[in-house]
């Protein structure tokens, strides 16, 4: 069935690559995120390690909603490492990082994505799609916030 939701086509689409992105950086850091859970080391093992965890289950769950809103503007939702390294603009981490490098990594990866975040933010309220603005809202609030903590624990 055609998609008749108010938003022209040119519009959903032009959203859809936005989102697409912001997917992409959403799992990267999720990716990233619980490699770092795993293989943190140091005096703040157990905090770190913990926060981590905090930040790719709350990233899993985001990813869930931006690609369901993908498929609600009418498009396929990538869903590949192939798609999300090529879509992505955070560099994977490796793991071997010290855990300062590890926090700071986050911290940029959360910013990039909060970038990321404004551009849905300004395609979507441009074709008045107040879903898609709302989502993209709360996910800068969420990224700002998580970079916030992570540069102050690395201060």
């Amino acid at each position: 069935m055609a998609v008749d939701i108010g938003i022209e086509e040119t519009a959903r689409k032009e959203i859809t690559g936005h989102l697409e992105r912001l997917l992409a950086d959403t799992y990267t850091l999720y990716l990233k995120s619980q490699n770092f859970h795993w293989n943190v080391t140091g005096p703040m093992f157990r905090s770190l390690h913990l926060m981590f965890e905090e930040h790719y289950m709350e990233l899993r769950d985001a990813a869930d909603l931006i690609a369901e809103r993908i498929r609600a503007l009418g498009y396929p939702a990538p869903g590949s490492y192939a798609a999300f390294a090529r879509l992505t603009q955070i560099p994977e981490g490796l793991g071997t990082e010290n855990a300062m490098e590890m926090v700071r990594s986050l911290a940029e990866g959360h910013e990039a994505a909060a970038r990321c975040a404004r551009a849905v933010v300004e395609a979507a309220e441009a074709a008045g799609d107040v879903a898609t603005a709302d989502l993209a809202t709360a996910r800068i609030e969420t990224h700002e916030k998580t970079a916030w903590m992570l540069r102050a624990t690395a201060a």
